[in-house]
């Protein structure tokens, strides 16, 4: 469609690129990824919520991480199953909202893996002053803090986006309403928009990374300390997990927004990545290193077959 007399009221999203005789394999294949991202990050929840050992500082940002982890996927994964299945419409309002909690979401992990880091820092450098360091009322103002900062930034995007005519093409080349996409098919100039939307992301992404580059930085030195090399193994091992799924969500945003004026089909890719592959995983990685976890989820696996 392309009307350059009114204003459009909705969008086509184009989807995937080279997916035209994947349909049924992909819709099958994404629509597992959901489901076990739903109940991977649910049972961790509910493994954290009933296991009175887990109710500690990193466990309580876990399940917030848990909660972002499954919204941040309903945002984008349903509308792409529909996508495959011929229902490529969005409305204007409904491109606006995604655009919004894709970015309120992921900001949001975005300052809550800084808030982890430094929680590791304090329990590792700092020992003896960790519980007044992270105690119950420092621990809900600083999650509060990350939802917070993170709607009001995304609030900004979503302005800077959407309050621009929209007025010639409506067709999305990506398979969901987001900032670089969306600002092609503006009938203004977008220069300032997009330079404004994508220094604000650069720099908290930039600064946020930078903070926990530091906090790792004098657990590294902390744990170079300890004498004996088992506690050495242990003590790294906490934060391994950790720096494993800041790796999996940095890099692929690095990928798609330091180059926002590239056209490659791999974007759409590295995109299905860090909104679904990476939310799918966090669940695993943290299960899958701690030993209260995995005893309490044998227990749950057993007292559910008897």
């Amino acid at each position: 469609m392309d009307n350059t007399s009114s204003p459009i009221t909705e969008f086509i999203l184009r989807g995937i690129p080279h997916t035209k005789d994947l349909r049924l394999p992909l819709v099958a294949l994404f629509f597992l990824i959901y489901i076990l991202t739903l109940l991977g990050n649910s049972l961790l929840i509910v493994v954290v919520k009933e296991n009175t050992a887990l109710q500690t500082p990193m466990y309580f940002f876990l399940t917030n991480l848990s909660f972002l982890n499954m919204f941040l996927s309903s945002v984008t994964l349903p509308k792409l199953l529909g996508n495959f299945l011929l229902d490529k419409t969005i409305t204007f309002v409904g491109c606006a909202c995604q655009l919004y909690f894709f970015h309120f979401l992921g900001g949001c992990e975005c300052f809550l893996y800084t808030v982890m880091a430094y929680d590791r820092y304090a329990a590792i450098c700092r020992p003896l002053h960790y519980s007044s360091l992270m105690g119950y009322r420092t621990c809900i103002s600083l999650a509060f803090g990350c939802w917070f900062t993170a709607s009001l930034h995304s609030m900004n995007n979503t302005m800077l986006t959407f309050f621009l005519p929209y007025c010639g093409s409506n067709e999305i080349d990506y398979f969901f309403c987001d900032i670089i996409p969306v600002l092609k098919l503006a009938c203004a100039d977008t220069t300032t928009n997009k330079t404004v939307t994508l220094a604000s992301i650069g720099a908290i992404a930039l600064l946020c990374f930078i903070l926990i580059l530091t906090s790792y930085a004098h657990i590294l030195i902390a744990i170079m300390k300890i004498k004996t090399k088992d506690a050495r193994k242990k003590t790294f091992s906490t934060c391994a997990s950790h720096m494993t799924v800041v790796l999996l969500f940095y890099v692929p945003c690095v990928f798609i927004y330091l180059r926002p004026y590239s056209c490659s089909s791999l974007d759409s890719t590295i995109a299905i990545f860090y909104t679904l592959i990476t939310p799918f995983l966090n669940p695993f990685i943290y299960s899958l290193r701690n030993k209260e976890v995995k005893v309490f989820l044998k227990k749950l696996v057993r007292g559910i077959c008897l």
